[in-house]
């Protein structure tokens, strides 16, 4: 999975975000469940990548809230 760009971000509605932030967080599950078993060998820095990704994506649709107001 490769990291989105700020752009391409900002192209996305609110629905398309809680999608993509519902789908992060699984994927987030997922890691952190094959890491607690020990079976998460050479992705233990995609942790850190999925989390900052769930983080740009709330800002984004925090941001698309405020809009709205």
């Amino acid at each position: 999975m490769a990291m989105l760009k700020m752009k391409s971000i900002r192209e996305l509605n609110e629905k398309d975000l809680r999608d993509k932030i519902i789908q992060m967080k699984t994927e987030l599950s997922k890691l952190q469940t094959e890491e607690a078993k020990g079976t998460l060998r050479k992705e233990t820095g995609k942790i850190k990548k999925v989390k900052k990704e769930i983080a740009r994506l709330l800002t984004r649709l925090n941001e698309v809230k405020k809009d709205w107001i």
